[in-house]
């Protein structure tokens, strides 16, 4: 919400622009609340549309200057993040659990993740390359380089509002290009802070700049202006579109990761005590609000009991609570009402369509937070609501399958295809499902999450490009073949 003067009680943190920190000339503030207790905890500048353009304006005259400094030099500065982050790690994990509602061993995660990252993202800037090929023509060398693309926007989500930074800021700045961030409403804190490193590393001028405030104002510039050569958006499946729409405008590169609806499919073969154990990490993995992880389960009828008895049990054994209260809690809130509310209408609608509730299934009335129980739900039906549509919260929905082809049929009937998970121990089923699930990424007989050296992208409408390893540097970069054509005879000797 937005409100015109700061609360004396709230923390503030200001905008990062051209190198300088500063609120926005409307007076505007956003007020961010802590999704754990529903509280308010800080206030931050909402930007005006001219605010925004002169971070753009900044981003590319910076850049300039930026893409001229050497890759190694480029790389150094983000290993100087990578170690700022690290000497102020318990503030930052502080901060992440109190803005978005992680247990601390997940925000520990995500902020010492996050400073692998960079040093990650660092080390390519002496491995990124390009390519020289033979000629057709007498004389002559065909070089392929690799440049970068000039400003890129990075328009992060909630879910995890730090590792984005790295992800998109990381190799964007090692490939020379100057990056404009807009953080989410829900979780502008840490964008925020993040400036405050930038500074002390002595990053150059206009080459990061930070602005926060509505995607109506902030977002839409991102994707229309024409100073900017990428936008890279981690959201919705909504979100992407009208991004993919604005750039269209000129032709703007996309890199978009969007929706999941991540099928498990649990065969007869399987180690069930596994299967059941990763398929609840995966799904209650940040209060049950990232993309990549389980959102369906499909087990085989013959171990269809057994499984479902297993889930349901640890399910409702997960604890819920304030995080920051109690170290021991394994779930915490969802980001706010929106959020609750939708996970719960989806489970009310599920079991009035006939589907059966076997563990959770209820709002928790915890501190004024957003909490809703895990929950695992039965005897719903492959074009349901619950088994099409994204939840983003802790809900299992359990089908069963008699053949590994129906549970291949079923896993790829989604519109779709960000993540999946086969459990077996038969190799020939899990060669199967690699070469037949329609997913940019399949795990077997393992957590869902990826690595920083893999690639991370979706197929169908969970997204355009990808992220992490050599790939993702490479939505950073353009190509440029140059035709060198020599004459030997004019060659001093």
């Amino acid at each position: 919400m937005s409100q015109s003067q700061n609360s004396v009680s709230l923390k503030h943190y200001q905008m990062y622009i051209n190198g300088e920190f500063r609120d926005s000339a409307s007076g505007n503030l956003i007020t961010v609340i802590n999704p754990a207790t529903g509280e308010p905890i800080s206030t931050v500048p909402s930007a005006t549309l001219a605010e925004t353009r002169e971070a753009i304006d900044a981003a590319y005259e910076a850049q300039k200057t930026w893409k001229k400094v050497p890759a190694a030099t480029r790389g150094q500065y983000l290993h100087d993040c990578a170690t700022e982050i690290r000497k102020d790690q318990d503030h930052l994990i502080a901060m992440l659990q109190e803005e978005q509602g992680k247990i601390k061993s997940l925000a520990t995660t995500e902020i010492l993740f996050s400073a692998d990252y960079f040093d990650y993202m660092a080390s390519a800037a002496r491995t990124y390359e390009g390519e020289i090929v033979q000629s057709d023509n007498p004389n002559e060398n065909i070089m392929i380089a690799k440049q970068p693309i000039g400003v890129a926007a990075g328009i992060l989500p909630w879910n995890f509002p730090f590792f984005l930074i790295a992800r998109k800021m990381g190799p964007a700045l090692v490939t020379g290009n100057t990056i404009v961030m807009k953080p989410s409403t829900d979780t502008p804190n840490l964008g925020l802070e993040f400036g405050k490193i930038c500074d002390r590393v002595g990053i150059p001028k206009g080459v990061v700049n930070i602005v926060t405030g509505p995607g109506a104002v902030i977002g839409d510039e991102l994707s229309k202006n024409k100073k900017i050569g990428i936008i890279s958006l981690t959201g919705s499946v909504n979100s992407g579109k009208r991004v993919m729409a604005a750039a269209a405008t000129h032709m703007a590169k996309v890199s978009l990761e969007l929706g999941g609806k991540a099928p498990a499919i649990v065969c007869k073969d399987a180690d069930i005590d596994l299967a059941v154990q990763a398929i609840i990490d995966s799904r209650i993995d940040n209060n049950g609000q990232l993309c990549n992880n389980c959102e369906r389960i499909y087990v085989q009828e013959d171990v269809a009991e057994e499984f479902t008895q297993k889930l349901a049990t640890k399910m409702a054994a997960v604890t819920v609570g304030d995080p920051m209260d109690d170290e021991s809690v394994g779930m915490g809130p969802l980001i706010n009402q929106a959020a609750l509310d939708k996970v719960a209408g989806m489970v009310d609608r599920a079991v009035q369509a006939g589907g059966k509730v076997v563990a959770g299934g209820h709002v928790l009335n915890i501190a004024n937070g957003f909490y809703y129980e895990p929950t695992v739900i039965t005897n719903v039906t492959q074009d349901s609501e619950i088994v099409q549509d994204e939840i983003f919260g802790p809900v299992l929905p359990v089908l069963t399958f008699k053949t590994l082809d129906d549970a291949i049929n079923m896993a790829n009937d989604s519109d779709f295809g960000l993540t999946s998970s086969i459990f077996t121990q038969n190799l020939d089923n899990a060669m199967r499902a690699a070469n037949e699930l329609e997913d940019g990424e399949t795990y077997i007989n393992r957590f869902n999450f990826e690595a920083m050296n893999g690639s991370h992208s979706g197929w169908k409408e969970s997204g355009i490009g990808g992220d992490d390893g050599k790939h993702g540097i490479e939505e950073f970069l353009n190509t440029h073949v140059i035709y060198l054509q020599g004459h030997p005879e004019k060659a001093q000797g």
